[in-house]
């Protein structure tokens, strides 16, 4: 699109900044308030043990060689840093083992980086008040949900992480709200860190940098946010510019109309899923479809001669290619190897990803048995369904069984309630937390909107973890 066409949707930027700086506590339905709550103790998990990985480990390092003005601690005893430092490991640290919470439209993990962001300007504040930080994170959720939307599944298609470019707008719009800019302010942070978005998905094949995708997009709004709080200004038509904007230049079929759709009515925040299942969200279908097959009809996976997949086209070329043991990122990305681990252990969750798995030739051998393809009534489906799966399984005594499921588990369609986030967050917070403190998470984050101060809260995360 050249510089002289028309915007692609005129005052886009501006009137997202404007709703993100001025939007307050009073503004936010209770029902969007609780959702946000359940969000915030399933991403605090995410973030509690993704500190503990290798990767995560790397960065935090790194950040401590470093060294910076004391503000904002990092997770799991890792001492305090700048706020800018902490949020680069601790959104690592939330996107590290596929656990995070996801909006589907967007393809965008919102809680990885809202989540942080928010927590470390409440602690620099000395301990804002919870109904500041709901604030905030909701600001982030959804400027940066209603980006992806309107980047649509183009950005990632092209090649480009959704987290790292669209999400890039939440953690901006959240730092944004924690430090009380105005809407121009507002409107020069976004233009700003639209010019930082970044990350490709040639990282899911195995490399460390997927989980650093998220640190980066987080600090990066960070720093968009304090330097447009000093002056610095960005463009200030990031998302609509017709030639270099974020939308022209990342996606090759925007939807415009869907940056500012029903802003201030419709909370994108309700759109928000959680993952039952410790692997990308796209073939949590195949995997629930398989896990009901074999269990309704008491099969093991000796049983089994074969297992067909057939999925969206996003979803198979996201997630459909050949598994060679590259890495925990590869085995969670792989529809094969997600598969085969539903077959022989019943669950794809954080024991079926540790690193001595991933060789395992029992793996190797019933993914031979897996056939993947496009199927074309989920394909005219359209996008709301690109994470639909139908598959078909043949036994070795020749009985076939078959599952479709629409709409995964943990979607706004099918959705997990608090209670299995809860259950959730004490299977991963128990090797970080001791019991006593996992029980108190969990009564402050639901208590969130009517704390004083999140000071408790906050010494509890930043403490060593328990193992």
């Amino acid at each position: 699109m050249s510089s002289t066409e028309a915007p692609l949707l005129a005052n886009a930027t501006r009137d997202l900044a404007a709703f993100a700086a001025n939007l307050q506590f009073s503004d936010i339905p209770r029902e969007a308030v609780e959702h946000l709550k359940v969000c915030a103790l399933d991403s605090i998990g995410c973030c509690l043990f993704g500190v503990t990985l290798p990767w995560t480990r790397h960065v935090q390092a790194m950040v401590q060689e470093e060294g910076a003005r004391p503000l904002a601690s990092v997770y799991g005893g890792g001492g305090k840093t700048s706020i800018a430092n902490s949020v680069l490991v601790n959104s690592t640290a939330g996107h590290a083992f596929e656990l995070d919470d996801i909006h589907k439209e967007s393809i965008v993990h919102p809680g990885s980086l809202a989540t942080p962001v928010a927590f470390a300007y409440a602690e620099a504040a000395g301990g804002a008040p919870g109904r500041d930080v709901i604030t905030g994170m909701i600001a982030g959720y959804e400027t940066g949900t209603r980006v992806g939307n309107a980047a649509t599944m183009s950005l990632f298609l092209r090649g480009f992480h959704p987290q790292g470019t669209s999400g890039a707008f939440v953690a901006a719009a959240a730092a944004g709200r924690m430090l009380g800019l105005d809407a121009v302010q507002m409107q020069h942070t976004l233009g700003i860190v639209g010019s930082q978005a970044g990350g490709l998905m040639a990282a899911q094949e195995g490399a460390m940098v997927k989980r650093f995708h998220c640190g980066r997009a987080a600090q990066s709004g960070v720093y968009s946010a304090q330097l447009a709080k000093r002056g610095f200004t960005g463009v200030l038509d990031v998302l609509e510019a017709p030639y270099g904007g974020f939308l022209s230049t990342l996606s090759d079929k925007p939807n415009p109309q869907r940056l500012t759709a029903g802003l201030g009515t419709v909370w994108e925040t309700l759109n928000v899923g959680y993952k039952p299942h410790a692997s990308v969200t796209s073939i949590h279908t195949a995997l629930d479809a398989l896990a009901d097959l074999m269990r309704e009809n008491d099969l093991k996976a000796d049983d089994i001669a074969t297992v067909d997949a057939g999925l969206s086209h996003m979803t198979y070329v996201h997630c459909a290619w050949a598994y060679k043991a590259q890495g925990v990122t590869a085995a969670q990305m792989n529809l094969y190897y997600g598969l085969a681990v539903i077959a022989l252990d019943g669950m794809a969750f954080v024991d079926q990803y540790r690193e001595d798995r991933l060789h395992d030739p029992r793996i190797f051998d019933f993914i031979k048995r897996i056939s993947a393809r496009v199927d074309a009534r989920i394909e005219t489906m359209g996008a709301a369904f690109r994470h639909a799966a139908r598959v078909a399984i043949t036994t070795r005594d020749g009985r076939e069984f078959k599952r479709e499921i629409l709409h995964r588990r943990g979607s706004p369609e099918n959705a997990l309630q608090p209670a299995d986030v809860e259950y959730k967050f004490r299977h991963v917070a128990r090797s970080c937390l001791t019991p006593a403190n996992v029980d108190k998470v969990i009564e402050l984050v639901g208590k969130l909107d009517v704390l004083d101060s999140t000071s408790e809260l906050i010494a509890i995360l930043a403490a060593p973890t328990a193992s």
